[in-house]
């Protein structure tokens, strides 16, 4: 088991945004910190239910919590997901490969049968979405 520099284990973290739910608790609080009835007013469930979203959230490493007066303010801590990008960064360069490698292939089998262009770019780019930076608002 992998365990990160933060102190959490991988299969905490993998865990934690496993869930849907817990993945929208995440982008809410990418925006700024939240007491928890903001975090629960999205979402068709009982407070009690978010809080243990949170819970899990918060033992994963990826939400503090600190108290002002009565409520409780969750902050996102993003330390944990960056080192799940890195290890998800790993087979984005394996697909993107293999993409160009089908794509070169397609190119040729075009040429080949004397459908395209001398000189002309190949049709499809099959890794241009590995490539690309990711839009803010896009589906996924």
């Amino acid at each position: 088991m992998l365990t990160y520099s933060s102190g959490v284990s991988s299969e905490d973290v993998y865990h934690a945004i496993a869930d849907p739910t817990r993945r929208r608790i995440l982008d809410l609080l990418a925006r700024s910190e939240r007491p928890v009835r903001d975090i629960a007013a999205p979402f068709e469930m009982s407070r009690p239910a978010v809080s243990q979203h949170l819970r899990i959230l918060r033992e994963a490493g990826l939400v503090s919590e600190r108290r002002v007066g009565r409520q409780r303010i969750y902050r996102l801590r993003a330390e944990p997901l960056r080192e799940v990008e890195e290890w998800v960064r790993g087979y984005r360069r394996f697909w993107a490969d293999r993409m160009r490698a089908l794509g070169e292939y397609l190119d040729q089998q075009q040429e080949d049968q004397g459908k395209s262009q001398p000189g002309a770019p190949g049709l499809w780019d099959p890794c241009a979405w590995l490539t690309q930076p990711e839009q803010k608002g896009e589906d996924r």
